[in-house]
């Protein structure tokens, strides 16, 4: 097919639409228009989202479609005192078809809108919305004007929005292109058409395209030239048209994301380096500086109250072997192997499921109850084999492990120590993990690594120095003791895990089930030690892990649903709360934390909400807004993503007028909040 006949088939399609009749049709791409809310308040605002689903090998086309295409137009039936905004679109993908360029989708996607309803419309009024949508439908050969009605249903009410409609639009919202805060250049250049975008040099695009939505000014099919210059990107294509003015445009930056974003016209810089020869590599300098960071990190963890202690057993058990050189070594290495597998496994699952489109961070799972359940009942069986109560071949309890059993209580151990460390974010990991976002997942998941090996670093030392283990103290009875007191902090760690399992269930009778679990739990292990004493009454651990299995089935069940209203020493966070702050014209203090995250509390505790600190704030008019991540949140994640960060904790630091936050350090003391509320 000619480009001509392409462009004349086109335009045969939108006067097609123009003049054809508005009933229900058979159509290749299925449209379905729902709600987040089916009750909006009165005065207030909720989302629509017109859901796209192409038959294979048919394709969609963005607001602006190219050489080819069109976007979608809806003609609205509304009801009094509501409006509805244009659709947003996702990020399209860029498709040439016989030497034209066309902006599409060839995979389901979903338009937003926002309703708004006037406050003085009654409670209980029906709102329902209907429209007739008109698209253009295409394949490799033939385009089809399609056309449908659409509609919802609407009542006037409170504005909830049930958690599983705000899960799936947060995800919708996910593939949004985000706005730049900052307004870029374009100009002529002769037979050129060329555009400054203003993107930190820090920020890692991968496959980029410039989508301009304003018609008449770029040939869409022209190669693309695209370079940094400092803080600039710089694309170079061939002009089209006479327009002039702003340009409106969309910066695809990787897989499924974006930046949308106004150009006025102005001198544009000089090219810089070629982004294609920039992307087939990584920035080494971030690469080394977060490998280091997370391996520091990790290190530092092994301070934490749940790994130390099984730091030190592990320890103890090379003193019992009475230090031979080839069993330490074994049991380091096994140890660090299982350290560093855990971690890589963990940080795979979170890139596997970045890339699947979910708003996730390190240390996802404990947003989750059912995953808190199963580390309290794990803290809780260590805790009571520390006080020996039961004996487990991983801890020792005095028995010699041929060679191969030793390097698998090494790295069984090493394993269950990476994992009760995941609430922990403290000094360098914060930054080190962060980093994993501008990497690709190749470079990521080394960093991963790193936090694996700095969590073993002191083991691996133990093993592989004989200056190290000579000064461990020889073996006697003071040892039963050192591993008695071992359970105080893992005892503390249970308690903290019971603590956040509360705090994510809230109260009544969500929480039957679990403290059935967790007692049953607690009969299971204490039978199993008598019975390994020679207590023949094994019919009683019998019937207590078929009690465990039933309330701990239960349990799921109940919690599976479990939700938390967030609570803070401030406002809840969120973008629109942030842009009130900001324009009142004081300073913002905005934090980010999680119950499980043991870094976020100590700084609660120990710097923001000490009563000097909040004197100071009130004096100098500071507004707090507390984000809790406790049980995940999609905004939240992807605010943390702008900064830098994947984890918790981060503190951010508004100054009146200031355009960008200061990134305050992750170990927060109480003079230096004061100071910031001061000046």
């Amino acid at each position: 097919m000619t480009r001509i006949g392409r462009t004349l088939l086109a335009l045969l399609a939108a006067a097609l639409l123009a003049t054809g009749p508005a009933h229900a049709q058979a159509t290749h791409i299925t449209p379905r228009l729902v709600a987040e809310s089916t009750a909006p308040a009165p005065g207030g605002t909720t989302t629509l989202a017109l859901t796209m689903t192409p038959e294979k090998p048919w394709h969609g086309y963005w607001v602006n479609g190219g050489d080819a295409g069109f976007g979608l137009t809806v003609d609205w039936n509304l009801p009094d005192g509501v409006s509805v905004a244009p659709f947003r679109y996702p990020v399209p993908d860029a498709l040439i078809l016989f030497g034209m360029m066309n902006h599409v989708y060839e995979h389901p996607y979903a338009l937003l809108a926002e309703v708004s309803v006037v406050r003085s419309v009654a409670p209980g009024t029906d709102l329902t919305l209907s429209g007739v949508a008109n698209w253009l439908a295409c394949t490799d050969k033939v385009c089809v004007p399609e056309k449908a009605v659409i509609s919802v249903r609407l009542t006037a009410g409170d504005g909830a929005v049930p958690g599983e409609a705000r899960a799936r639009f947060d995800a919708w919202r996910a593939l949004l292109p985000q706005p730049l805060d900052r307004q870029g250049n374009w100009e002529r250049h002769g037979d050129n058409v060329r555009f400054a975008i203003p993107l930190p040099a820090s920020v890692a695009i991968d496959t980029p395209h410039l989508f301009v939505e304003t018609q008449d000014v770029i040939d869409y099919a022209a190669p693309q030239r695209i370079s940094r210059n400092g803080d600039r990107i710089i694309v170079e294509a061939r002009a089209k048209g006479t327009r002039e003015g702003p340009v409106a445009a969309l910066l695809k930056t990787g897989d499924g994301r974006g930046l949308s974003l106004m150009l006025a016209p102005g001198a544009v810089p000089a090219a810089g380096d070629p982004v294609a020869a920039a992307s087939a590599g990584i920035d080494m300098g971030l690469f080394w500086t977060a490998l280091g960071g997370a391996i520091l990190g990790g290190l530092i963890l092994n301070l934490m109250p749940c790994v130390f202690p099984i730091l030190s057993l592990k320890a103890l058990s090379l003193a019992r072997s009475g230090g031979d050189a080839r069993t330490a070594r074994a049991e380091a290495l096994a140890y660090t192997a299982g350290a560093i597998v855990t971690a890589l496994l963990l940080g795979g699952a979170l890139l596997a499921l970045r890339a699947a489109g979910e708003q996730v961070g390190w240390a996802f799972q404990l947003q989750h109850p059912v995953s808190v359940l199963a580390l309290l009942l794990l803290a809780l069986a260590i805790t009571l084999n520390l006080l020996g109560s039961y004996e487990l071949p991983s801890f020792g309890g005095g028995q010699t492990l041929a060679d191969r059993g030793g390097a698998a209580g090494g790295f069984w151990t090493g394993a269950l120590a990476a994992f009760v460390a995941t609430p922990c974010s403290g000094p360098l990991l914060g930054a080190a993990l962060g980093a994993t976002l501008a990497l690709p997942a190749w470079a990521a998941l080394p960093i991963f690594g790193g936090l694996g090996l700095g969590l073993a670093l002191p083991f691996l030392a133990i093993g592989f120095v004989p200056a190290l283990r000579r000064r461990l103290p020889k073996p006697g009875p003071w040892m039963g003791t050192f591993r008695r007191w071992m359970a105080l902090p893992m005892g503390l760690t249970t308690l903290a895990l019971v603590w956040l399992f509360g705090r994510q269930l809230g109260s009544g009778e969500q929480l039957i089930w679990p403290a059935v679990a967790v007692a049953m739990a607690l009969v299971l292990l204490t039978h199993y030690g008598a019975v390994q004493r020679g207590d023949r009454r094994s019919w009683l651990l019998i019937a207590s892990g078929l009690l465990f299995i039933v309330s701990l089935g239960a349990t799921v069940a109940e919690v599976a649903q479990a939700e938390r209203t967030a609570e803070g020493s401030g406002s809840t966070f969120s973008p629109d709360a942030l842009a009130t702050a900001r324009a009142t014209g004081k300073p913002v203090f905005v934090y980010f934390t999680a119950d499980w995250c043991l870094s976020c509390k100590a700084n609660e505790a120990g710097a923001i909400n000490r009563e000097a600190v909040q004197a100071a704030f009130d004096k100098a008019g500071v507004v707090t807004l507390v984000g809790d991540w406790t049980n995940g949140d999609p905004v939240i994640t992807r605010t943390l993503a702008e900064h830098g960060r994947n984890s918790v904790p981060l503190y951010l630091w508004y100054a009146p007028g200031a355009d960008q936050p200061e990134i305050l350090p992750q170990i927060l003391t109480p003079g230096m909040l004061v100071d910031k509320a001061k000046r």
